[in-house]
């Protein structure tokens, strides 16, 4: 009898050690590393993607997703750490440094603030780690590549979007007031370097000039609302606003003020779906389609080639150069295009061929029946 009980004791104790080896098996298997995007074994080969904000609606609408189906497409195995700063800079250094501390390989970079941002590129260097600037430049920085759009030649278009239609109504040597974006981003800069460049000689007078902070659409607003206070509420013709939340902004105070926005010819960017149909209504004069496919799209075949030590094949993507204050950065640099209600039909016919939009999202309430007007049909 005790001899049994002895067997029995025996088997017990063999049987919790092996419960206890399996577990710990388990757990080990079981240990994953998100960080921040994505699911993939702690083995996957990471890529970062780091956004600066999401009040401008195309980061997280567009680019965001256009650039991991890109990914994935090109590379089953990798793993995407995806981190939004929401417009703070040292968010997005923390960000970065999560993401090298996490086995990013490549770092794809849009930053918050062009110049702070340098910092996060010389810690990746310093890790042997590339980066891609992506959409708009970090200055002063040792990139590996840059992918953007021609961003003079963004605030070019809407300038002379703006005198071209001013001169029509007969307006040509009229006030405008100037909302531009947020002073550290450097494409902001590029935009109103853009614009300066055919307003300074296009015989309209600057009334007052506003940096928005942020981009952001509510000091749009209010700065909007000060323009109007200062210049009276006939005292301009029309509004050149850097991209679509900052117009929303100034049509906002129009319209609170009693103006009806349509006699203001107001300029936009980024083809977002409400600046779309107020350009359909007549709200919002024009805006500025940067396709964000084929951007997010190489900055994804851009990244894919790093992370492989594949830079024949990124050289051969980056055929431009940018200068950032460090070096010539080898670039994709891509065309905007210019969209009136006049166009319309083709310009964002084509938003709705490449799936930037959707007709049956533009196409209803009251633009409705300004997409029937212009030959647009859901």
């Amino acid at each position: 009898m005790p001899m049994s009980t002895g067997r029995k004791l025996s088997r017990a104790a063999r049987l919790v050690v092996t419960v206890a080896a399996l577990a710990l098996v388990a757990a080990a298997c079981g240990t994953t590393n998100n960080g921040g995007g994505g699911s993939s074994s702690s083995g996957a080969r990471k890529i970062a993607l780091l956004l600066p904000e999401s009040k401008t609606t195309r980061y997280e609408a567009q680019d965001r997703p256009l650039f991991e189906a890109k990914v994935k497409a090109l590379c089953s195995d990798c793993q995407i750490l995806y981190s939004n700063a929401n417009q703070d800079a040292a968010a997005q250094q923390n960000q970065a440094d999560a993401a090298l501390t996490n086995g990013a390989k490549v770092l794809v970079l849009d930053p918050v603030d062009s110049a702070s941002a340098a910092s996060i590129v010389s810690k990746a260097k310093a890790q042997n780690v590339p980066v891609i600037s992506y959409d708009r430049l970090v200055t002063g920085a040792d990139l590996d590549y840059y992918i953007s759009f021609d961003n003079m030649e963004v605030g070019k278009l809407q300038a002379r979007s703006l005198v071209s239609k001013l001169k029509a109504d007969g307006k040509g040597s009229g006030t405008i007031v100037m909302i531009n974006g947020s002073p550290t981003d450097n494409n902001a800069k590029l935009f109103k370097q853009g614009a300066h460049s055919v307003l300074d000689t296009s015989g309209l007078k600057i009334g007052k000039e506003y940096d928005t902070p942020d981009w952001s659409p509510d000091q749009a607003q209010s700065e909007m609302e000060q323009a109007i206070t200062a210049l009276g509420k006939n005292g301009f013709q029309a509004v050149y606003a850097a991209n679509d939340g900052t117009a929303g902004g100034a049509i906002a105070a129009m319209k609170g003020q009693g103006i009806n926005p349509s006699s203001r010819p107001t300029t936009g960017q980024d083809a977002e779906l409400a600046a779309v149909q107020r350009i359909l209504t007549g709200e919002q004069y024009m805006t500025v389609y940067k396709a964000i496919k084929p951007e997010a799209g190489q900055a994804a075949e851009l990244a894919v080639d790093l992370l492989n030590d594949n830079r024949t094949a990124a050289d051969a993507l980056a055929k431009q150069q940018t200068n950032n204050g460090k070096k010539e950065v080898p670039s994709i640099i891509l065309t905007p295009v210019a969209v009136t209600k006049a166009n319309a039909n083709q310009t964002v016919g084509q938003m709705i061929t490449d799936g930037f939009l959707k007709a049956s999202d533009i196409c209803s309430g009251p633009a409705a029946s300004a997409c029937q007007h212009v030959g647009l049909s859901q």
